[in-house]
């Protein structure tokens, strides 16, 4: 193998959110997102296509746009869209024509797509991946911005308490709120300014805590005879998703709950405790 290879890869990279309807893009030199939407022709956003992941040392300009409820998002490889027979810019074209109702099942519309460009010449991989933006209505979010002091941490279990009872989610509660004081009370040790809770009703419970520091949390081992370093720990074993991100003014963390009834099944919190020691 020739050690000198270099070896690239493009990406687009997307966050939304279901409250503001906004979503910020960043592109690693790969094809523009197309946004389709309610009876409006498809377009390609205008996302700057930076260097290529791998070249390093360039920043990635991000680009924030407010979709429309209802309209349809659409990301995909390049094998889609280009062959040996049909040039990059024809194939959009074509990719672009191709999405006409932004109503019809995503499945169906998939369908479509792959069946009117030209996706068997074998040249190269191909993805699409489409989504509908939905937000989420205000009677399903919950949203508080806390002092930076100790007190906060007892007011953002008594907000999240009260949310989920008016949710009628009680089998939640004890989880929920344990969960947030660890993430209230990381943001007040380790980060800056003042924090926001965010609790989101939707498929599963979302909780994300903000605050304006720049350090992402990291998990560590805590050794037997630590008092404290265990709380990201419980995090991971008592919800079925957390993560952390970047935001302009700082960071979010978050975790996610399934919902009483669903696929999921809640971890007890006294036996996640035990597990810790």
């Amino acid at each position: 193998a020739d050690l000198s290879e270099v070896y690239l890869a493009t990406c687009v990279y997307a966050v939304y959110d279901s409250v503001t309807r906004r979503c910020t893009f960043a592109n690693a030199g790969h094809l523009p997102p197309v946004l389709v939407e309610p009876g409006e022709a498809a377009l390609m956003l205008d996302v700057p296509p930076g260097m290529p992941l791998g070249v390093g040392g360039e920043p990635f300009e991000e680009v924030e746009v407010e979709l429309p409820e209802g309209a349809l998002l659409a990301l995909y490889t390049d094998g889609l869209v280009e062959s040996r027979d049909h040039p990059l810019d024809e194939g959009l074209q074509a990719f672009v024509g191709a999405l006409t109702d932004p109503s019809r099942p995503l499945e169906d519309v998939c369908d479509h797509v792959l069946s009117t460009l030209d996706t068997h010449h074998g040249e190269d991989d191909i993805a699409l991946l489409m989504a509908r933006v939905q937000g989420l209505p205000a009677d399903s979010v919950g949203d508080w911005t806390l002092p930076r002091e100790p007190r906060s941490v007892g007011r953002a279990r008594e907000y999240a308490r009260g949310r989920l009872a008016s949710w009628d989610l009680e089998p939640l509660v004890d989880t929920a709120e344990l969960l947030v004081s660890e993430l209230v009370t990381n943001a007040l040790r380790y980060g800056e300014g003042e924090i926001r809770l965010r609790l989101l009703l939707d498929r599963t419970l979302v909780c994300e805590v903000w605050d304006s520091g720049l350090v992402q949390p990291r998990r560590r081992r805590a050794r037997d005879t630590d008092e404290g370093g265990r709380g990201l720990q419980l995090v991971g074993l008592l919800s079925a998703a957390w993560g952390s991100r970047r935001t302009p003014r700082g960071k979010t963390v978050w975790f996610e709950l399934p919902l009483p009834g669903g696929d999921g099944a809640l971890t007890d919190p006294a036996e996640a405790l035990l597990s810790l020691f």
